[in-house]
């Protein structure tokens, strides 16, 4: 049996942090528990930098130091080889919203091109990823999924978007690096489903290394993936599976409402928490055919990998199946995991400070309302701060 303690070691999830870190996490954390603090912060934070006011130092100096590796992937380089120096992997991620043009998109090619080449240099760094939406518009996706007929023009955007996300994962192939596709709203992602299907279908043949992301938030998912894998043994490809639970359930419930249709979203946490350890234990019993990244900060989920991995003999760094948390959260899971020796890795965002504002503003509000995670997290920092102090922990107790 796995040891259900397993994520309690907070000298393991916070070695690499000093004691001025640590005390700048209890500060955010706490924070974060009050949601009018974090809407009141998140609406000054916005209008400051519209109005070109100097908060950028301040923004670094907090917010983004927890969450963000750096403004450049250079910058990333000393963070990403202090981690592996732990044994834990990281996945950076460029994380510059909002683009519009196809300008824009061509330069984030180009830039997610030189990451995946990056990534392929370092050990550290086994996997690379892209934003549906950050190489096309949101609305040509909605228009493939709602099967919009498209005007030439959007047809030749459409076949623009293919063409990026042909280039990206050819670019994985030729690199030997794993690439997933970020999962977004519902009603532009049949449009990127499909598409990473036949990306799958062309470079997952020998060996996976292209992956899709399944909200496992929506109910229809492990369906889905059961479907996949039917497809996949029928046309001989293999799948890879990064399963979330999701980040826009407001925004998913918000619109079912709107326009009078049911919502894709499970009722609630309960069956969101069923629903992603069926589609995790599906894929576990799978590996075969499918290869597993677990994103995910729920410590039952890990545990309950962790004891599926055990119960089927597999090795502890078997390579069909990762876990990964976000940088600045959940480090009792990602470094714990590490040490005892899984495939472990932390997704790190960078990019200038001002641009990377949209990601740190709902990383905010997440963790506002995510039940129970922020406390958790404080808790944590807390005991490792009695820790250094030489005061007894729960850890040293045997307490959760």
């Amino acid at each position: 049996m796995i040891n259900r303690k397993i994520f309690n070691d907070t000298k393991t999830a916070f070695k690499l942090k000093s004691d001025l870190e640590l005390d700048r996490a209890i500060f955010l954390f706490s924070m974060m528990k009050n949601k009018q603090l974090v809407d009141a912060g998140s609406w000054l934070t916005k209008i400051s930098l519209k109005l070109h006011l100097p908060v950028e130092g301040l923004i670094k100096k907090t917010i983004f130091e927890q969450f963000c590796g750096g403004v450049t992937e250079d910058d990333c380089k000393p963070l990403t080889k202090e981690m592996y120096a732990e044994k834990l992997h990281g996945i950076l991620d460029y994380s510059v919203e909002g683009k519009e043009t196809e300008e824009q998109f061509d330069a984030a090619l180009d830039k997610k091109m030189k990451l995946i080449k990056f990534a392929a240099e370092s050990d550290e760094l086994p996997f690379s990823l892209f934003k549906p939406t950050g190489i096309g518009r949101f609305a040509i996706w909605e228009k493939i999924t709602e099967r919009i007929n498209l005007s030439d023009d959007e047809k030749n955007e459409w076949e623009r978007v293919k063409e990026r996300v042909n280039s990206l994962c050819k670019c994985a192939y030729d690199n030997n690096v794993r690439l997933y596709a970020d999962a977004e709203e519902s009603w532009m992602q049949l449009a990127a489903d499909e598409l990473m299907e036949e990306m799958m279908k062309k470079y997952n043949r020998e060996k996976i290394l292209i992956y899709n992301t399944f909200q496992c938030y929506r109910w229809d998912r492990l369906e889905y993936v059961k479907n996949l894998h039917e497809r996949a043994k029928k046309e001989g490809f293999k799948i890879g599976a990064k399963i979330v639970r999701g980040a826009y359930m407001e925004k998913e419930n918000a619109r079912a409402k709107k326009y009078n249709y049911t919502t894709p979203i499970c009722e609630n946490k309960e069956a969101t928490d069923v629903n992603f350890n069926s589609v995790m234990s599906y894929c576990l019993a799978n590996l075969n055919d499918i290869h597993l990244f677990i994103g995910t900060h729920n410590e039952v989920s890990n545990y309950l990998a962790l004891q599926s991995m055990e119960d089927k003999g597999l090795a502890l760094d078997d390579n069909r199946i990762w876990f990964s948390q976000l940088y600045g959260m959940s480090d009792h899971i990602s470094y714990n995991l590490a040490k005892k020796g899984y495939n472990s890795a932390k997704l790190l965002p960078f990019g200038p400070v001002r641009e990377v504002v949209p990601y740190l503003l709902r990383r905010a509000q997440e963790n506002t309302s995510v039940k129970g995670q922020t406390g958790r997290e404080l808790s944590l920092l807390e005991e490792e701060k009695k820790r250094r102090k030489g005061q007894p922990t729960k850890h040293d107790r045997g307490e959760h």
